[in-house]
């Protein structure tokens, strides 16, 4: 059976906006232990989402890889 691998990203930074490759992710807020809940995010046919829970901006770049983000430290690429 394969892996899907839902990107995760965070917003330690503290910046207004983050790009990201991907349409379906998850928003972490800050890194662990700091985090909020884990939210499944969703854009649909949209290019932006808003996390209900830290109200960052994510906005969809079909440049970046789905796992990828801009600024690059927002992505999570440790376990969580």
């Amino acid at each position: 059976m394969a892996e899907h691998i839902i990107p995760h990203f965070h917003n330690d930074a503290g910046v207004a906006v983050i790009e990201i490759g991907a349409r379906e992710f998850m928003c972490v807020g800050a890194r662990p232990p700091m985090d909020h809940p884990h939210i499944f995010c969703d854009m649909g046919d949209d290019n932006e989402i808003i996390c209900s829970y830290c109200s960052t901006l994510y906005r969809h770049n079909p440049k970046l890889d789905p796992h990828d983000a801009l600024p690059p430290e927002c992505a999570l690429t440790e376990p969580v």
